[in-house]
């Protein structure tokens, strides 16, 4: 790999790096080397996170070296005539060190939001020169746990006591076994071990991933981890950070202001209080009814219990005084709005003070831990009332010294409002109504820091040699320095690495009917201007090839588009040119969607997909849409926080409070704006991924023209803005940006996989075996021969290893279990759709949409017979002849298993349609009208790709619709 001088220090790059990342390398270095913190914006696809890893890291082994070399000659280097030079190369490469930890070998600690990206980062690091250093990753006991018992607790908070309890009984042999296996080369061996990995030598080896990621993180000279672990003191002290020394990366840094301001915050309702009274009660209750062997055996015998029933006592008067508290608050109908001090002046009324606030704490731990492991019933109290008590109390008492109050109150706000019953759902309602008094409003009492520089000075606190924050949308960069409260030393805006040719920016402020688009508070419910809306999406989807997405400001507003163009036909004119997907609100569906529309993406017979998401979700976080996953993103509207939120605007006032005394922060408007903007930003950034990338952004706002807004948007992109007033000419401009960068521009190229991703064996220009990693080894996985060619040329070329991968190959993988657990055969068609309703799960589930390329298994390779391999793409049918694998046009045949056929239906269809697809088949049955029935067949199957299927239909059909609906299929033409 090519070595390059930066700052004195040799960076090894898997290729000639661009200029701007050549600016951005030197840009860290200059920031490590000065112990200084540093603001680095650098766009998407510029190659961020692999420059940030080889730059630090390059630093780091020269900083080591220095160190190793000072710590062998001591003082007699100043004598030494050969190890002078080395020393003052080492020195001005690895640059000063502070005074009070000179000696001290550093850590990296890179951070981000989620653990997806931190798997991006780790990808990257295992691609580089750079992936024999000790890297180490800590994630949660959600993702780490196997003790077969404590993973199934879906409370996070019982899983963490649970797990607790069994570590300190000794009851928990995979943690019995860490100690004996933390040397065992699968975990200290030379390969980097992600969640994924650790998880997989855990389970052979019998031990605890979660506590042997610890181990590695003692001797790591990187180690990953979510934000959360860093900024929130809470998580920071329970997973050992230690921070003295070290270089702390917050990539993605985005979202810092706001993780800053959350991680510093809470709210406590008087329904929680009244449930940790009740959950005290409870405790107090079994001693009085159980001896003293009975309670010990409910804590399966494993330890003495660690509080006595006079604890309990003086604990239930607390909590009775701290409810009387926040009940005697004088509340109007805006809520009540206190110093942050007054929190220490509430928790005072309840006997909760500097000196005995740790013993509090310490006493409601071993209550949660007792209640969490006294019972296996799933109805028990599980300390969820105590556990919001505490942390309450962790956050308030982070600190106790006179300067901490005092920021306290200047960062800080209380407030006290009124609760709406009709919105909030008590989650535990075994304790909450007996102990609530029904004549009583309930309350909400919220601790709200406003200053993200509280949390950034607590880290800086920490002794940290350097923070470095870093993201695709950081700026402007001044009034975010203003509100980190930290000093920033180093800062960049780099341009971006693509030409004029390869994006297209509009800002469309009419639609095709020339109504105005602007999504405004006041406008954002007009019929006239949501179906102006919904036509100039469709009028889009027309022009742009593959994936468009399309971001809303809210998911209200998306949902209530959706009503609305479904009912004015809009919804399926855009289905019928782009099949629909919608970012679902819960996670547990998220994948499974976001999978089917890249399969849909990489379906030769469609004509791409449309992802309809919001601004600030998880499309908009994160995600990759390279190449002909997002080939145009259009913004429906600015996605302003709610206006009367208190908490908004209670943070407006603080602003506008700092700047009635320092100018250089943000007034009130200011921010609001830049919310809003920002967002965008993030969500424009999800097209156009690399150097080769191309994309169009369509700014369907009228609001965008205003110049105060322009200013905000990230400024690689502005000076590609163009506004167009007539309708038509801006869709004929599109259309013919997207044929000169298709004629001019490369074709997309596969990211290769990795070492250890695949077992790619060379001999012979043969592929000898290709197994993978995340997806089922089902039987015969086949792909077209000049597939698997293009992915054994392309993998040694290790220049190209960071183009960004097209999605051609990511389609749904059959289960393994398929063949093992067959469903019944059923009867008539009806009885079909009810069995493959019962069936379960989708196929797509098993697949993982970052960083897991396509991993195909070719059978039956038998050197001695030389027998050819029949290669097929994933999501092609197992059913598919010989001869159509080698090109020859072969028609599908429908499955002749009921079963299977609706199955195979189900797997093509969007979920609207194949719901429609079961209406309509329970219609025919009841009235038998052929004529509707075909129709609604026709709109949702009529086409290349499904055809067979609908010819299939045939064998459903009454005896007197069979001979006219085959003389129709005979006629179709495509």
């Amino acid at each position: 790999m090519p070595e390059v001088m930066i700052a004195g220090i040799p960076v090894n790059f898997p290729f000639e790096p661009y200029e701007v990342q050549k600016t951005y390398m030197e840009k860290v270095i200059e920031s490590l080397q000065n112990n200084t913190n540093a603001l680095l914006e650098s766009p998407t696809g510029t190659g961020k996170t692999l420059s940030l890893l080889c730059s630090s890291l390059a630093w780091l082994l020269v900083k080591k070296a220095q160190l190793q070399m000072n710590a062998q000659i001591g003082n007699f280097s100043e004598h030494s005539g050969f190890s002078g030079p080395l020393k003052d190369s080492l020195k001005s490469g690895a640059g000063k060190g502070k005074d009070n930890v000179s000696w001290g070998m550093p850590k990296i600690i890179y951070s981000s939001r989620t653990h997806s990206q931190l798997t991006q980062a780790m990808q990257e690091l295992k691609r580089s020169s750079y992936r024999h250093v000790k890297a180490a990753v800590l994630g949660s006991r959600d993702q780490m746990c196997i003790h077969p018992e404590v993973s199934k607790e879906t409370n996070n908070t019982n899983k963490v006591h649970m797990c607790q309890l069994k570590v300190k009984s000794r009851t928990c042999h995979f943690y019995n076994n860490v100690e004996s296996k933390k040397d065992d080369r699968a975990v200290k061996g030379d390969d980097i071990l992600d969640i994924e990995d650790l998880v997989t030598v855990g389970k052979k080896l019998k031990c605890c991933p979660y506590y042997l990621s610890k181990e590695l993180k003692q001797d790591a000279d990187i180690v990953f981890m979510p934000y959360n672990y860093i900024l929130d003191p809470k998580s920071r002290k329970a997973n050992g950070v230690e921070l003295m020394n070290n270089i702390v990366i917050l990539d993605e840094a985005h979202n810092v202001e706001k993780m800053c301001e959350e991680s510093a915050s809470l709210q406590v309702r008087t329904t929680d209080v009244a449930l940790c009274i009740d959950e005290i009660t409870h405790v107090m209750r079994s001693f009085s009814e159980n001896s003293e062997d009975q309670m010990e055996a409910n804590v399966e015998n494993s330890q003495a219990k660690d509080f006595t029933c006079d604890d309990l006592c003086v604990l239930k008067e607390m909590m009775l005084a701290l409810e009387k508290a926040i009940d005697e608050i004088n509340v109007g109908s805006e809520g009540a709005t206190y110093p942050g001090g007054f929190i220490f002046e509430l928790l005072s009324k309840a006997e909760i003070k500097d000196h005995n606030q740790m013993a509090v704490i310490t006493l409601i731990g071993n209550l949660i831990q007792y209640l969490s492991t006294a019972s296996a019933s799933p109805f028990q109290r599980k300390g969820v009332g105590l556990q919001k008590i505490v942390d309450l109390l962790n956050v308030v008492y982070s600190g106790t010294t006179h300067a901490y109050k005092e920021r306290v109150k200047l960062c800080y706000k209380v407030h006290i409002q009124v609760e709406d019953k009709k919105n909030h759902k008590k989650s535990d309602s075994w304790g909450t109504l007996k102990a609530t008094n029904s004549k009583t409003a309930e309350r909400v009492l919220s601790y709200w820091c406003f200053s993200p520089g509280f949390g950034m000075k607590q880290l800086v606190e920490q002794n940290v040699r350097s923070i470095i924050l870093t993201s695709g949308t950081l700026a402007p960069l001044k009034p975010l320095i203003s509100e980190l409260g930290i000093p920033i030393g180093v800062q960049l805006e780099n341009p971006h690495i693509i030409k004029s040719n390869q994006i297209c920016v509009k800002i469309i402020s009419q639609g095709p009917d020339c109504t105005q688009l602007n999504s405004s508070y006041q406008n954002r419910d007009n019929p006239k201007y949501i179906s102006s809306l919904g036509r100039t999406i469709l009028s889009f989807c027309r022009v742009v090839p593959d994936g468009l997405l399309v971001f809303f400001p809210s998911y209200p507003i998306m949902s209530k588009c959706q009503e609305m163009w479904q009912a004015e036909g809009i919804w399926s004119s855009i289905n019928n040119i782009k099949p629909i997907f919608v970012e679902p609100q819960r996670k547990d569906t998220f994948n499974t969607v976001i999978n089917d529309y890249y399969s849909k993406i990489s379906d030769p017979s469609t004509k791409g997909a449309c992802f309809l998401a919001v601004c600030r979700g998880k499309v908009s976080e994160g995600l990759d849409f390279a190449d002909m996953n997002g080939r145009a993103v259009i913004i429906t509207g600015l996605p302003f926080p709610p206006l009367r939120d208190p908490r908004i605007i209670l943070k407006k006032k603080y602003l506008e409070e700092l700047h009635t005394k320092e100018k250089d922060f943000l007034s009130g408007d200011e921010w609001y704006s830049l919310e809003a903007t920002r967002a965008v930003n993030q969500a424009i950034g999800r097209v156009i991924r690399h150097q080769n990338d191309y994309g169009a952004i369509l700014l369907c706002d009228s609001r965008f023209n205003s110049p105060k807004l322009k200013s905000q948007l990230s400024a690689w992109l502005r000076d590609h803005i163009n506004v167009s007033n007539k309708f038509g000419e801006t869709v004929s401009e599109i259309c013919r940006f997207f044929k000169n960068a298709e004629s001019s521009l490369p074709p997309p190229k596969l990211k290769p996989l990795l070492p250890h991703e695949s077992n790619i064996g060379y001999k012979e220009n043969m592929v000898t075996n290709v197994t993978g990693v995340s997806f089922p080894t089902t039987n015969s996985r086949v792909l077209h021969k000049s597939t698997s060619k293009k992915v054994v040329n392309q993998y040694p070329n290790s220049n190209e290893v960071y183009a960004n991968f097209s999605m051609d190959f990511y389609k749904n993988a059959q289960s393994t279990y398929v063949n093992e657990f067959k469903p019944k055969e059923a009867k008539d068609l009806f009885s079909a759709l009810d069995c493959n309703n019962e069936s379960g799960q989708s196929t797509s589930q098993s697949l993982v949409n970052i960083h897991k390329r396509n991993i195909v298994e070719i059978q039956d390779v038998v050197m001695a017979k030389k027998k050819k391999l029949k290669i097929k793409p994933f999501g092609f049918e197992e059913n598919l002849r010989s001869s159509e694998i080698l090109g020859d046009p072969v028609e599908k045949i429908a499955p002749t298993s009921l079963i299977d056929f609706v199955k195979e239906i189900k797997t093509l269809l969007q979920a609207d349609q194949y719901k429609q697809f079961q209406l309509s088949i329970s219609a025919y049955k009841k009235d038998g009208d052929y004529t509707q029935f075909i129709n609604i067949l026709k709109s949702i199957m009529e086409n290349r790709k499904m055809f067979y299927l609908f010819k299939g239909m045939k064998r459903f059909l009454k005896d007197e619709h069979k001979n006219l609906f085959q003389e129709y299929c005979d006629n179709v033409k495509f």
